[in-house]
């Protein structure tokens, strides 16, 4: 099951359900057992490919392609700039590039028959359950220390 809690937003001044993980991250080596045993590929196997995919996703990514993973979805490179912009294009440079982010949209599927898509890593059957605690009125944006933000 899924959690939520109470969340009271700063603009428009509405209580709103907000998504909240429990727990630990679930780590490499839990992905990779849990892998293993619903296919014909050793842990060891899994754990060694999962760990070796950041590296090659990067390298891809880097020479200015995305990465479609089917089944998961596709990965590719924004970039962020400094200051105020240049007045002309013939002025934009690469100096000018501050950060790189990693975007990632997961695979959609088109409903037949229907105008609804879904997305693979979104279960067509969650269960929301409220998480017990004292409502919130000043929510965290992004991701946490333990849930990196991915967009």
């Amino acid at each position: 099951m899924a959690f939520f809690k109470k969340v009271l937003k700063k603009m428009g001044g509405k209580w709103h359900p907000q998504a909240v993980t429990v727990g630990k991250p679930v780590t490499t080596k839990e992905v990779a057992d849990c892998l293993s045993q619903i296919s014909t590929v050793s842990r060891a196997d899994v754990y060694a490919v999962l760990t070796d995919l950041a590296g090659v996703l990067a390298d891809y990514m880097a020479q200015g392609r995305s990465v479609k993973i089917d089944g998961l979805g596709t990965f590719y490179y924004t970039c962020t700039s400094n200051g105020n912009g240049a007045d002309s294009a013939d002025k934009v440079n690469a100096s000018q590039i501050t950060g790189v982010r990693v975007r990632f949209i997961p695979e959609a599927t088109k409903n037949s028959g229907s105008k609804t898509m879904n997305r693979s890593l979104i279960s067509n059957n969650i269960f929301w359950m409220e998480l017990n605690g004292a409502p919130e009125t000043t929510p965290e944006e992004g991701g946490g220390e333990d849930r990196p933000e991915i967009e």
